[in-house]
């Protein structure tokens, strides 16, 4: 009798990313594709974007998929990444209650609006992860003028899906990622979007491969292979689709340059 060839051994990528990314349930939606494709298995480490650049520069990851573009530029030009790619957009929406304490429901800027929240001391809450969110948080109270701070500013240190709840909970305002807001609607949140489409909260993600001279254990040659099939045009097109269905438009605009 012949042997039966024993399938090829599934190899394992590391990938460090927000949790926008695993929050809005975009990756369970793309990442089966490239696992069955590839016979490569991704383990996900999904933390603020601070924290999957930490891993990235320590080495305890092999590829990374972000969104903070200025600490993305510092990593980069420390050495750190090998690659970068710019992948999808989506905005982040400044959401509340819909009795609106503050008074900002169809304020045109997020600098308008936070400068009112401060004012009337309306419970604020952070993501305060370091993350590309809790950046972008941070650059609007700096153009503010305010360091926020007070019974009414909770930091929380948590991920977007657990600040989306202690908000609703809390009746208090908070900066969002689009994408996992309307994901969280679904699950019962009643948090409102009272500011949007203000050109500051354009929310770009980019993949960058880590370098591999951090360590042989470093798997460079998959990081590259993720990063290809991430920013191609079948991919690409996935992205594009992924919540039309449930919510008539998609939650990240695929971004790549063939």
């Amino acid at each position: 009798m012949g042997s039966i060839s024993a399938p090829a051994e599934e190899r394992r990528l590391i990938l460090a990313t927000t949790t926008s990314t695993q929050d809005s349930g975009l990756l369970d939606y793309i990442l089966p594709e490239f696992e069955a494709r590839s016979n490569i298995k991704v383990d996900v480490i999904a933390v603020g974007t601070g924290q999957a650049l930490k891993l990235g520069e320590d080495g305890n990851a092999d590829v990374l998929l972000i969104h903070a573009p200025s600490k993305e530029d510092a990593f980069m030009q420390a050495g750190h990444g090998v690659c970068r790619e710019g992948v999808m957009y989506n905005d982040f929406v400044i959401v509340g209650p819909a009795s609106d304490s503050a008074g900002i429901r169809g304020l045109t800027t997020a600098v308008e609006a936070f400068a009112k929240i401060a004012q009337s001391q309306s419970p604020f809450i952070s993501r305060g992860d370091e993350s590309g969110t809790h950046a972008k948080e941070m650059k609007i109270w700096e153009v503010v003028g305010i360091l926020p701070k007070g019974r009414w500013y909770i930091s929380t240190g948590q991920g977007m899906g657990a600040v989306l709840t202690m908000a609703d909970e809390q009746q208090a305002y908070t900066l969002s990622d689009r994408a996992t807001y309307l994901v969280h609607t679904l699950e019962g949140i009643e948090l409102e979007i009272l500011v949007k489409a203000d050109p500051f909260l354009f929310n770009p993600y980019s993949v960058i491969a880590v370098d591999p001279d951090k360590g042989s254990h470093i798997q460079a040659d998959l990081a590259q292979a993720f990063i290809d099939w991430l920013i191609s045009v079948p991919t690409q097109e996935m992205i594009g689709q992924f919540g039309v269905t449930e919510f008539g438009a998609p939650l990240f605009i695929p971004n790549s340059k063939p």
